[in-house]
């Protein structure tokens, strides 16, 4: 390996770290305390993003549904043929997206607003399209992507991820969810072992 990949292999971390570091500077706690709120009460959750963003998204979905807050990952591309269906009036849609302004969730967000879908908009930019439309918007800090070019979706989608981290938490909590719920639903793999045997 050159000495210039492992240099930058290396920088990765402390990138991210810093990003990671510096994203509770931009905690707003209303905000923040808000977006829980609609969660916590919400029926179904849907959430949608595209690229990077779009996968992170479906991370968030499995978080919420081990939870038991069910959640769906809604496709840009499936929402405006007919997967919004799954959304309800009180159900809350989350958008990801770091410009706030990507097209394809531009039309979703319509189609929430007239079925009285609560909005949710995680964004970098608090004037972009997808957080002016928002109910509530968490605000996204990123510092630079890891790479040299600055261009690949690396430290971004860290700090989405924990943003959607952070949110899990405060709802294991604000729902009083037990370990015995997750041990019941989650059977398979070494976890699944951990948290029967222990409540058998």
């Amino acid at each position: 390996m050159k000495k210039e990949s492992l240099e930058a292999a290396k920088a990765a971390y402390e990138i991210e770290y810093e990003c990671i570091k510096e994203m509770t500077k931009y905690f707003d706690e209303d905000a923040f305390s808000n977006a829980v709120e609609l969660l916590k009460n919400a029926e179904r959750i849907g959430a949608s993003g595209c690229g990077h963003s779009g996968i992170i998204c479906q991370h968030f979905v499995h978080l919420l549904n081990c939870i038991e807050q069910p959640a769906k990952f809604i496709s840009p591309a499936e929402a405006v043929h007919g997967g919004t269906g799954f959304l309800q009036k009180g159900d809350v849609m989350v958008f990801a997206s770091r410009g706030g302004k990507t097209a394809e969730l531009l039309p979703i967000m319509e189609i929430c607003k007239k079925k009285g879908v609560s909005i949710i908009t995680v964004t970098e930019n608090l004037e972009s399209p997808l957080a002016l439309g928002a109910d509530v918007v968490l605000k996204q800090y990123v510092n630079r992507e890891t790479d040299k070019y600055n261009a690949q979706g690396t430290t971004s989608s860290t700090a989405l991820c924990m943003i959607f981290h952070s949110l899990q938490t405060a709802l294991i909590e604000e729902t009083d969810y037990q370990n015995e719920q997750f041990a019941l639903i989650h059977p398979g793999g070494a976890v699944g072992e951990r948290l029967n045997n222990k409540h058998n």
